[in-house]
């Protein structure tokens, strides 16, 4: 029957809802544009949707050769080709391999000649702390932004997890909270991930989870479906938005990363080792300092939300500052024992080159 193969008015309303995060369909809009763009001013013009697997390849070998002359890097570029082939119809996607080849092969070039990937700054414990003592928490504001930053470090947040976090997804205990995080990247079903974080005395999760969480009730902002963070005026009231806002009122995840630059910022770290704070900052923060004390690779997978099996933590957020203290080679006991290398330490520069003269011969 013909309504076998119908949708009703109510399932097409449905299906225009957008799913993916504001953020992503932002980045993706733009990136589409600029392929679009660029395929009607090819002559003659190229079909951007479907495209052919030749318009795809000759697409990424152009984002490529801006590349090489500074404009992106490799993951950049690999992120936009990405979005594009995501974008085409699932049935007459094109063929990457040719293009993947040739990003492979520059990206290799491109190390060589040491480029080096940005990385945010590790928020460790030591400058998270140094943060939070910058903050004025006898204001509404100040009381937000501390909870704000424990929170980031503490469960290891994505700005996006952190600007979508409901208040019934946070239970306070005497001994620490529970966080519920609904979905993640790793985690696009939304099964949804919960684990119970013991306060510590340095980060009083307890004590700034409760402080937020009055402000909340003042504010009436404290119903079990309103989002944990607002968006506060100057004065501390909730600032407020036009009804049809498609977040509702979640803050966007740009203003929660800002948010914490601003911090960063304030407290005289926007930099750390070189590298640029950001909401990711914390996220790596802490895995690092797990990592630093031991920490199993499962464990912190659980503990961020990685997948199983994952090395991410490993490859992309351990980011130590300095020297660090993991060298496998201390686990080396000391050949003959401290005596001996108490005493070949002792030996003078010309005791050495003599003894090595007299062996020769």
């Amino acid at each position: 029957m013909d309504a076998d193969f119908r949708l009703s008015a109510e399932d097409i309303a449905d299906l225009a809802e957008p799913d993916l995060a504001d953020n992503t369909i932002t980045n993706r809009e733009s990136t589409i544009r600029a392929f679009m763009t660029w395929c009607a001013t090819q002559d003659p013009p190229r079909l951007p949707y479907p495209c052919t697997t030749a318009t795809y390849t000759s697409y990424g070998l152009h984002l490529i050769r801006r590349g090489k002359a500074g404009e992106f890097k490799p993951d950049s570029v690999g992120q936009y080709m990405s979005r594009i082939w995501n974008w085409q119809p699932v049935d007459l996607r094109p063929d990457p391999s040719r293009f993947k080849g040739r990003l492979r092969a520059w990206k290799k070039d491109w190390v060589k000649a040491g480029g080096e990937v940005d990385r945010a700054a590790a928020a460790t414990i030591e400058y998270t702390v140094r943060i939070l003592d910058s903050i004025d928490e006898s204001t509404n504001i100040g009381k937000r932004d501390a909870f704000l930053v424990v929170l980031a470090y503490a469960n290891l947040h994505r700005e996006s997890e952190l600007a979508d976090q409901l208040n019934k997804r946070l239970r306070i205990y005497d001994t620490g909270i529970h966080v519920t995080t609904a979905t993640s990247k790793t985690d696009q079903a939304g099964k949804g991930s919960g684990r119970f974080i013991n306060d510590r005395a340095d980060l009083q999760l307890v004590r700034r989870a409760r402080a937020w969480f009055a402000v909340l009730r003042e504010l009436g902002a404290d119903g079990p479906d309103q989002p944990t963070f607002r968006a506060l005026t100057v004065k501390g009231g909730l600032r407020s938005y036009p009804p049809d806002r498609k977040r509702g009122t979640r803050m966007r995840p740009g203003s929660l990363n800002e948010r914490l630059q601003l911090l960063a910022e304030q407290a005289g770290v926007p930099y750390i080792d070189g590298k640029k704070v950001t909401s990711n900052s914390w996220r790596a923060g802490a895995n690092t300092d797990m990592a630093e004390k031991g920490v199993p690779l499962a464990e912190r997978n659980r503990a961020g939300r990685w997948a199983d099996g994952s090395h991410t933590a490993d490859t992309v957020y351990d980011r130590r500052h300095g020297v660090g203290t993991r060298d496998p080679l201390s686990a080396v006991p000391l050949y003959g024992g401290p005596a001996r290398a108490a005493v070949a330490e002792a030996r003078s520069p010309f005791e050495e080159q003599s003894r090595g003269s007299t062996s020769a011969h």
